[in-house]
């Protein structure tokens, strides 16, 4: 298992040294900010929704490889998927990183190099941030647009 466990640090390290959907978005549908206060990392994730689908995200924010490259990822992931399919893939990847459900690549994408930190409980709450800040993103849409917003 050397060869896979190598390579997914290689693309871990990839995404955290050229990350993905970095950068904030004007006029965003949503915007969170997120602080794992443990460790200092933090996100700022921003989605613009239209017809129900997640067409742009972004996240900025500093931190440690793993939350970094983890934000990267996931902006792969969601692009273009509608909401409940995002929350899907959230939902998928919390029970992987918590050892609930067995690593999907076809739902995970690059975010399945992941699966390996959850043999480390101090760094999920790492790999999560950007995931759980995406939740609430859509849970924040969701609540303004029920609003009129």
């Amino acid at each position: 298992m050397g060869g896979l466990d190598d390579l997914y640090q290689q693309l871990i390290l990839d995404h955290y040294r050229n990350r993905r959907g970095r950068g904030r978005i004007e006029n965003a549908s949503a915007s969170v900010h997120e602080h794992n206060p443990v460790c200092g990392d933090e996100c700022f994730l921003d989605i613009l929704v239209e017809d129900n689908r997640i067409v742009e995200i972004r996240a900025d924010g500093d931190g440690c490889s793993i939350s970094q490259a983890a934000a990267s990822m996931l902006t792969e992931v969601v692009a273009d998927k509608d909401l409940n399919e995002a929350l899907e893939i959230v939902e998928h990847f919390r029970r992987m990183m918590h050892g609930d459900a067995e690593p999907d690549e076809d739902l995970l994408g690059d975010a399945i190099a992941l699966e390996g930190v959850a043999k480390y409980p101090v760094r999920v709450k790492c790999a999560l941030l950007s995931w759980l800040a995406l939740r609430d993103a859509i849970a924040s849409y969701r609540e303004t647009t029920a609003h009129g917003g």
